[in-house]
């Protein structure tokens, strides 16, 4: 899934458990030559489509 198809709450929620796991020690999936931010980090990965999280969506039936 590309990244402009994300809601605001996936983006955040993904953003948000992926910089946890990089406070916790995660290894970052591109170089760090100058962030140290794991919210920034986070980010940076989310904006290149690095993060290994998916989104399963459940289908409304009305």
């Amino acid at each position: 899934m590309e990244n402009e198809n994300y809601t605001k709450f996936e983006k955040a929620r993904i953003i948000g458990a992926r910089a946890l796991q990089l406070a916790y020690g995660a290894p970052p999936l591109i170089k760090t030559n100058d962030i140290f931010d794991p919210l920034a980090l986070a980010e940076v990965e989310f904006k290149k489509n690095l993060i290994p999280i998916t989104i399963i969506r459940s289908r409304n039936e009305n």
